[in-house]
């Protein structure tokens, strides 16, 4: 008996896609670990922590050995971009974290290992069937969503592009694989990312980083000054 049976089980049936405990509640949780992305809390990563566990069940039960690595990686990428949060000098006044747009370098390393990513991913799942029975899609989203957590960790506009990105794979595919609320719920992060990418982008026109206060010099006696 695995650990993940009982969250495996069927919650409700609706327009006869069955929906299984795992994939209702990690997906919930990972709702709301998007919603606190939004709100620039910290509290997003141990969140989304949570959610790849609870999810790690849904996508076994689906035989998609796949999705568990992409669960695992999320894992790995949360604990980072969870200490990233937590040791980060900029700071916007209200104590969360300061956001800004990518440069063009960023943006460039991102596409190119995003790119490089989902080629490379492709090709293994495409050279091992099991891991994967839509390799390619599969591919995207699993390399996207890494892309994506990597600059919401450093405070990137772009995250929400990324994200955006993701769920117009991630529906279609998540429906097909028989994960229903998991396309339920890319539609509701459809949502979510647009108004969020709003907050961001506007946050990012704000000068309101605080930085250390510097120690004053004093000035130079000029010539001719009184002694």
């Amino acid at each position: 008996m695995s650990v993940f049976d009982p969250l495996n089980g069927e919650a409700f049936t609706a327009f006869g896609q069955h929906v299984i405990w795992s994939d209702m509640v990690g997906n919930t949780i990972g709702l709301i670990a998007l919603a606190l992305g939004w709100r620039r809390s910290v509290l997003t990563w141990p969140t989304q922590l949570l959610s790849g566990l609870v999810l790690i069940g849904a996508f076994a039960s689906a035989h998609l050995a796949g999705g568990v690595g992409k669960q695992l990686l999320v894992i790995v990428v949360a604990l980072w971009g969870w200490q990233q949060w937590t040791r980060g000098r900029r700071k916007a006044q209200d104590g969360s974290i300061a956001v800004r747009f990518a440069t063009w370098r960023e943006r460039g390393v991102l596409l190119a290992g995003t790119a490089a990513g989902t080629a490379a991913v492709g090709w293994l799942f495409t050279l091992v069937p099991h891991l994967s029975w839509n390799p390619w899609p599969d591919a995207y989203i699993f390399v996207g969503t890494l892309a994506a957590m990597v600059a919401q960790a450093r405070g990137l506009v772009e995250f929400w592009f990324a994200w955006l990105l993701v769920d117009v794979v991630g529906v279609p595919l998540a429906f097909s694989s028989g994960l229903a609320f998991s396309g339920l719920v890319y539609v509701i992060y459809l949502g979510l990312v647009l108004w969020g990418m709003r907050d961001w982008w506007l946050r990012s026109r704000e000068h309101t980083v605080t930085e250390p206060a510097r120690p004053t010099q004093p000035e130079p006696a000029l010539n001719g000054a009184a002694l």
